[in-house]
């Protein structure tokens, strides 16, 4: 019988210390040199290990923060409702936080106009135990909720200020795979190209445009899920 090649043994071990709970989410895993040293081996035969783990979503590599055990996905339930990111990262026990990376009013261009004259647009960043967990463009309508141009968003993330104090009749959800451009990787922590889940919303009350907003995920950190019953008059 052939002998199991290295890099599946440091692949194996690895993954052996997650499901065990000694390394838990956001652990950092010792750097390819020190696993070089540790298994007596080429680095390109840890590098293979730890690609194949970021493959399979049980580690995540960050720039200027080293490979990390990664957080389990969160599912949401997004095809079907609006889903508020800090009651889900929340949810799965991890400690929720963001930080407002920009905000402008300024008027609405015309492909806006849904939306009104005027717009609130904010960048934010959304983070789970600390670590990137998604970006975040948002433009919200001055018309729809004029209250926002007073609101302190970087006290409270607009998503979860918009569902208590905006509510919408229609929504409209587009989600799409994708790689991270420059921007967005180095917001999440990625390298460039990393894939993506971007998830674009729009919302109405009674026609009038209320926010678009677009969310981008780690490949690894998010899931959408549907659960729902055939039509009666479906075969």
């Amino acid at each position: 019988m052939d002998a199991e090649p290295l890099h599946r043994r440091i692949e194996r071990d690895i993954e052996r210390r997650i499901a065990s709970g000694e390394w838990t989410p956001g652990h950092r895993i010792p750097t390819e040199a020190e696993l070089t040293i540790e298994y007596g081996c080429a680095r390109m035969t840890v590098s293979r290990a730890m690609s194949e783990l970021a493959a399979r979503g049980l580690v995540v590599r960050r720039r200027k923060v080293g490979t990390v055990v990664a957080h389990p996905p969160v599912h949401s339930s997004a095809l079907v409702a609006i889903p508020d990111i800090q009651a889900e990262v929340q949810a799965r026990g991890l400690t929720y936080s963001h930080r407002l990376m920009g905000r402008i009013v300024r008027p609405a261009s015309t492909d806006e106009a849904e939306l009104g004259a005027r717009v609130i647009e904010l960048e934010t960043l959304h983070l789970a135990d600390g670590l990137p967990f998604a970006v975040e463009h948002r433009l919200i309508s001055l018309i729809a909720t004029p209250e926002a141009e007073a609101a302190d968003f970087a006290a409270e993330p607009p998503g979860g200020w918009l569902l208590a104090r905006a509510p919408w009749t229609e929504a409209e959800h587009r989600i799409s795979a994708v790689g991270a451009d420059r921007q967005t990787a180095a917001a999440l922590g990625l390298e460039a190209g990393a894939p993506c889940l971007r998830l674009e919303r729009r919302t109405w009350r009674d026609g009038q445009g209320v926010t678009r907003v677009w969310q981008m995920f780690p490949g690894a950190a998010y899931d959408l899920v549907a659960r729902f019953s055939p039509r009666k008059d479906q075969g």
